[in-house]
């Protein structure tokens, strides 16, 4: 049974300095923060932040809204 997903060589790695092409953050730089190969993704840092809510726990009981990063496909970043 396949899965769909295909492992592509990516023109960007880990701690890079990229520029966004493409998107809403068109025109941002940032750090390459993680790479996601299998799905062509990667992670830039200060790039597509998006609000996370998070469920209450014993060390936060009133739970919480982040910000964090989430990833943005390859080939809308360039090296910088």
């Amino acid at each position: 049974m396949k899965t769909g997903i295909k492992k592509v060589k990516l023109h960007v790695r880990k701690n890079d300095e990229v520029t966004v092409i493409a998107g809403n953050d068109k025109g941002k730089s940032g750090k390459v923060l993680r790479v996601f190969p299998q799905k062509g993704r990667v992670i830039v840092e200060g790039v597509n932040i998006r609000k996370r809510h998070m469920r209450p726990t014993q060390g936060v009981p009133q739970g919480s809204i982040i910000e964090r990063e989430f990833p943005i496909h390859a080939s809308n970043v360039k090296k910088s």
